[in-house]
């Protein structure tokens, strides 16, 4: 372990202790380079002694700082020494030590993956420290630990005030009363206490604001008032955090606008709305803080804050400064002081799995004393274990079943066990006192004397020269700790053995006793049940490093009970083969709202389902009216009127009886336009149309059909006779109902009464069910972003016959990669991202659907391989799931594709964009577009750090997908280029005459392929693929058949990609001449839906879930749908025409030994002719002329008739030369 104290330098802060590292840190918050500045003469970085068996990095930063981030590196002028994961730890003080806490769980950092590439964190939240302490938690294996470390923030000021619990202070407002419509409070505190106000104010109306701790909870309350008029409970509480006695600082911030209230703890905010109506806060002359004086207030007695106060601002008001400066609006009791007084606390972690203290004792002591604290979480564990002195035996202390259980075992006697203390794993510190002589033995827990248990037995005592605690080192032979007790995991502080302390101090300098596997100074316990992670009610249990959900009488089943019991309506029911009867329903599913009990009437063909209510029999109505109606809710069985207006909503047609019952009472028409009778449906909207009649029209039945009592009105009631009329007809719009209230405002005059009943909702159908959408471009359908908190279950059916695609993608909030106020290479944070979270769930091949996610470690997926073509034009069913225990993916009936996380998982899940299809992009002429698919750092870790799992995108090597759509009308370009780091590439050229060309080189063996032959340059959309599995390459163009290429090649891997490029290639160091002639002007056109391996370059750049350092663009890029529209089918080309029977005259190239041939024979061939021409023109020379008897022209029949209408004519006579002309 290594102290390292720091001083400011000229803006920089300076290790010393031997070697000079320099971290650029809290000089005006400007950090000059990108390697963190370590250049300082000898400065290499901190590496620990081999032999050191807990490695850490303290610094001393000499006072306060507000920390927002942290930066690491590995050892300089070394190849194999980096820390990957760390664990970061402050305080205050060097001996008292907090984990950072990050969303459920101490915060395991990932580090470096190699020497020189720097890793950075932007903290959740600001800490404020002195001393910050690295502990490393694993490193390279080949190597050794070796750290280089910046720390970002800025000098922290602060006024503190230390209270012991009997004193407090008030802060008096200028005015007698305090009204206020916004507050703005904030304040830190620290204490070992469970229990305490922090601050209290209250009002003579009512009104009051309080904020204490109750068993370490932080607890808000505040009432704004109750209204005279209306009797609602203006009450509000809100629980925060948990194990908040650990004796370091916690921030608490309160925004509140109104009825709107945000409340800050530790980074995590909680947003409610204020119950009541009110919206003020109105207080009397004063506000306390770390206690009360009851005999001035009306609130029953609590105890007061014991521990310290820090920079308390209220309502811009700095108090603690008022109050340090002894200002007289301050009034103190007690004796404050103006510094932190901290109790003694000096805690040791118990987390590993054979962890272990080893204390000497004094040894053949008759009378054995032992005490200590301990928290944890774990039902079970080994707490203390020593072995007596003359083979004596042993002593046992164990925790099961949340009480301690003691067992002394003594030769050739039955073993002595008892029990004390009930529910002890409960995360609190409890207290363990043992005093055991001959014959008896005293156990008191938590200091309780009254409860005490003693017993009496026959045994013999002398204590042994060695107790351990937590555990027993393994193998135990060489020991003698004989223990079959689980390891201990939580922690404790106070020990004393023989009635003397253990000093941890010496035992970490390995002068007293020893240990394994444990953490001095602090204690690392994290409440994984608070929030409760479990759904619908679910109960929480924990362990030390998990948790787990009970889902009995929820409703519900799951790792987090968040997938419901029931089906969604009786339909449902009906279609797995149910009867009519009572059954549950869950119309949300995993929302939510609770199943309820419905009734199911189910016919072959359709199933109804109902929902009773209260208001089914006539309700009697007297002496109301406009001001002051009647209304009457209706209380639907089972159920809120949320989760009958869930029915509602997810059915295909829903109805509901209403009738009115009248004797001089009108209905709806008035003279003002406003009905005196309405009701009242979903989301309390009123509506003006009766049963029977339509939405939108102040009408009843009976005005359409030509009934009402009197002509001159709409509804039969609004004729006012002194006589009993009705008005009734069937709701059937669904997205009004159900209905919740009926109101009646015309019974107040004499003799006049109304009955109103409503029937049950009556619903049937699914509307949820084959809701089918076509995609036939890339216009994406857009939803609302959903808000899965910590579960999510999406479900789909598709059918397709593309071989690839996304199905839907919703992206979360952007996450900054720079921390405010910070320059990083002279450029001030201007809003760059380091990643956005994501999901999306794609076709990868035709045999592969995908599932894909960041939750804020980085892309991971599960994948669904299947021997069967998802892409058959046939339905299939997705179901995908994922909470804080997996990820999984279902496809059809195939079995559920699992990925478990990691203990300790946070699943970051808030998105903010809408789910979406493909895109695509326009790039204009010398636009171009890299994405960095491998960092040299991540070859580094390939090489080097023995990592297996690597970004997804570069998990197999001897396999490439390329995938990309193009439209344009200009050539020469590059349309897409894949560098390495080594000699190794992939090119897709488009050549000056408009045809494609696929440039492949490994292992410095270059290939070069022509795709197509046709011109692509037409301005419509093309498609390519090209698929490479070792050393067999497939190629395709549109519908042109697939083309193989086999490589001769040893090695097959595509080594070390290192970007991908579209547009244009700016690459450093040197480009293949065949791919550098294409690249000048650059491409001009669309490209779409690109992708390599699982990279989706246009995508990101529209949807970024990764960083700026990612992605660069140079140039507009303009989205666009062009590269997702369907491929445009062209005439068929005459070579694939299974029709064609070719040309009537070939035609021969003249090029090559087949044209030479081919030439030589045509021309023997005519040479012959003429040859023979010659010959029997020398023979018949003499023969004289022809004449004929031929008859004499006629016009030729018609084009369009064959010729074989035609008669046949005989031939004509033949005379020779010379004969008698007629």
């Amino acid at each position: 372990m290594t102290r390292v104290a720091l001083t400011l330098l000229q803006g920089l802060v300076v290790i010393n202790y031997g070697e000079y590292i320099t971290l650029n840190v809290f000089s005006g918050l400007r950090l000059p380079s990108h390697d963190l500045g370590f250049s300082c003469p000898g400065s290499s970085g901190w590496s620990p002694a081999p032999g050191d068996k807990q490695p850490w990095l303290q610094i001393d930063l000499k006072q306060k700082y507000k920390i927002m981030g942290v930066a690491t590196q590995g050892t300089y002028n070394t190849y194999y020494d980096w820390v990957t994961k760390y664990i970061l730890l402050y305080g205050d003080r060097p001996d008292s030590w907090k984990p950072f806490f990050q969303q459920g769980t101490n915060w395991t950092f990932f580090g470096n993956v190699n020497t020189s590439g720097v890793m950075e964190h932007r903290l959740y939240y600001s800490i404020k420290a002195r001393y910050v302490r690295f502990v490393p938690v694993a490193w390279n294996p080949k190597g050794k630990i070796g750290l280089r470390v910046a720390l970002y923030g800025c000098p922290y000021n602060h006024d503190v005030l230390s209270f012991d619990g009997d004193d407090l202070i008030s802060y008096r407002f200028r005015m007698k009363t305090n009204s206020t419509l916004q507050d703005d409070i904030s304040f830190n505190f620290k204490t070992l206490q469970k229990d305490g106000v922090l601050m209290h104010a209250e009002g003579s109306q009512g009104d009051f604001i309080t904020l204490e701790l109750q068993k370490a909870r932080l607890i808000f309350r505040i009432s704004l008032g109750d209204s005279p008029l209306y009797p609602i409970d203006g009450h509000t509480t809100v629980k925060l955090g948990s194990l908040l006695d650990d004796q370091h600082w916690h921030s608490v911030h309160i925004e509140r606008r109104g009825r709107e209230l945000n409340i800050t703890l530790d980074g995590e905010t909680k947003e409610i709305i204020c119950n009541g109506n009110m919206e003020h806060l109105d207080l009397d002359t004063e506000v306390f803080f770390a206690g009360i004086i009851y005999e001035e207030k009306s609130i029953s007695h609590k105890q007061n804050f014991r521990g310290c106060l820090e920079n308390i601002l209220f309502n811009g008001v700095n108090v603690a400064d008022l109050a340090r400066r002894r200002k007289p609006s301050i009034r103190s009791v007690g004796k404050v002081r103006n510094s932190c007084v901290e109790m003694p606390y000096i805690p040791v972690t118990f987390a590993g799995i054979n962890n272990y203290l080893m204390v000497p004792g004094i040894p053949a002591n008759v009378k054995m004393m032992v005490s200590f604290k301990f928290r944890t979480w774990d039902f079970v564990g080994l707490l203390m274990y020593t072995n007596f002195a003359g083979s004596l035996g042993s002593l046992e202390m164990a925790l099961s079943d949340g009480q301690i259980n003691v067992s002394i075992s003594q030769p050739h006697t039955k073993k002595l066990v008892f029990a004390a203390g009930h529910r002890l794993n409960d995360g609190f510190w409890h207290s363990v006192s043992l005093v055991a002589r001959e014959n008896a033995a005293v156990v008191i827990i938590d200091e309780d004397e009254g409860a005490e248990f003693k017993v009496n037995y026959q045994f013999q005592l002398r204590t042994g020269d060695t107790y351990y605690f937590g555990g027993c080192p393994k193998p135990a032979a060489g020991s003698g700790c004989d223990s079959n007790q689980t390891a201990f995991h939580g922690c404790m502080q106070t020990i004393m053995v023989d009635g003397l302390p253990v000093d941890f101090h010496r035992m970490q300098l390995g002068w007293l006793g020893s240990f394994s596997e444990v953490m001095f100074n602090v204690c690392a316990i994290a409440d994984r049940c608070r929030p409760n992670p479990c759904e619908h009610g679910g109960r929480c249990y924990q362990s030390w490093d998990d948790f787990f959900c009970v889902c009995d009488l929820t409703g519900y089943k799951g790792e987090t009970c968040h997938k419901s019991l029931y089906k969604e309506n009786c339909d449902a029911y009906r279609v797995s083969g149910k009867y009519s009867g009572n059954y549950t329903v869950d119309p949300d599913g995993s929302g939510a709202m609770k199943p309820f009990t419905v009734y199911c009437d189910i016919s072959e063909e359709r199933a109804w389902t109902t929902v009773h209510h209260d208001r089914e029999v006539a309700t009697k109505v007297i002496a109301s009216n406009q001001d002051q109606p009647y209304m009457g809710e209706l209380n639907y069985w089972n159920a809120s009127w949320g989760e009958v207006s869930s029915l509602a909503n997810g059915s295909e047609y829903c109805e509901q009886k209403i009738e009115y019952s009248c004797y001089k009472s009108r209905l709806l028409n008035t003279a003002g336009g406003l009905p005196y009778t309405f009701w009242m449906g979903r989301n309390n909207e009123r509506h003006f149309y009766w049963g029977g009649a339509n939405p939108g029209n102040q009408r009843c039945a009976c005005s359409f059909e030509k009934t009402c009592a009197d002509p001159n009105f709409l509804c039969n009631c609004d004729a006012d006779h002194l006589q009993w009329r009705s008005d009734k007809g069937v709701l059937r719009f669904r997205d009004h109902l159900p209905v919740t209230q009926v109101v009646v405002g015309d019974t107040n005059r004499s003799s006049s009464e109304g009955w109103f009943s409503v029937g049950p909702l009556r619903c049937y159908g699914d509307r949820n069910t084959w809701n089918t959408v076509t995609f036939m471009k890339g216009t994406p359908l857009l939803f609302p972003p959903f808000k899965p908190e910590t579960s999510i279950d999406i479900s789909f059916y598709f059918k397709t016959t593309a071989p690839s695609g996304t199905f839907l993608e919703n992206a979360g909030y952007q996450y900054p990669k720079y921390i405010y106020g910070i320059f990083w290479d002279s450029k001030e944070y201007t809003g760059h991202t380091e990643f956005r979270i994501f999901i999306r769930i794609e076709l990868n091949t035709t045999n592969e659907l995908a599932f894909i996610y960041d939750i804020g470690n980085g892309p991971e997926n599960v994948t669904v391989k299947s021997p069967r073509r998802f892409n058959d034009d046939e339905w299939h069913q997705v179901k995908a799931e994922m909470n804080v225990k997996m990820a999984r993916l279902k496809v059809d009936y195939s079995p559920w594709a699992v990925r478990r996380f990691p203990l300790q998982t946070y699943l970051n899940m808030s998105y903010d964009r809408p789910l979406h299809v493909d895109v695509g992009a326009y790039f204009e002429a010398g636009t171009w577009l890299r994405y960095n698919i491998l960092s040299i750092s991540m070859v580094a870790a390939k090489e080097f750090a023995n990592i297996t799992h690597l970004p997804l995108y570069v998990n197999n090597l001897t396999r490439d997908e390329i995938s990309f759509s193009f439209r344009t009308t200009t050539a020469p370009a590059v349309l897409l280029y894949i560098s390495s780091f080594v000699t190794d590439y992939i090119a897709v050229l488009l050549k000056p005459d408009g045809t494609l060309q696929l440039n492949y080189q490994l292992s410095n063996n270059p290939y070069t392929i022509q795709l197509s032959k046709k011109n692509m340059t037409d301005g419509k959309s093309h498609l390519v693929n090209i698929t490479r599995i070792h050393s067999t390459l497939y190629m395709q163009v549109d519908y042109y058949p697939v083309m193989t290429k086999q490589f001769y090649l040893w090695l097959w891997k595509f080594d070390a990609p290192k970007a991908l490029y579209l547009g244009r290639v700016v690459e450093t160091g040197t480009i293949d001449p065949e791919v550098q002639k294409f690249n000048t002007p650059g491409f001009r056109g669309c490209l779409a839906d690109v992708r390599f391996n699982n990279i989706t370059p246009i995508r990101d750049v529209f949807r970024p879930p990764y960083s700026a350092a990612v992605l660069t663009v140079k140039g507009a890029i303009v989205e666009s749908n062009c590269g997702a529209m369907p491929v445009e089918f062209f005439p068929m080309p005459y070579d694939m025409d299974p029709w064609f029977m070719g040309t009537v005259f070939p035609h021969y190239h003249d090029d090559g030994l087949a044209g030479i041939i081919a030439f030589t024979v045509i021309f023997l061939f005519l040479l012959a002719g003429a040859a023979l021409f010659l010959v029997y023109h020398y023979f018949h020379r003499y023969k004289g002329s022809y004449l004929t008897n031929e008859p004499k022209a006629i016009d030729a029949p018609s084009a369009t008739k064959p010729s074989s209408t035609r008669k046949e004519q005989p031939l004509p006579q033949i005379e020779e030369e010379g004969g008698k002309e007629e």
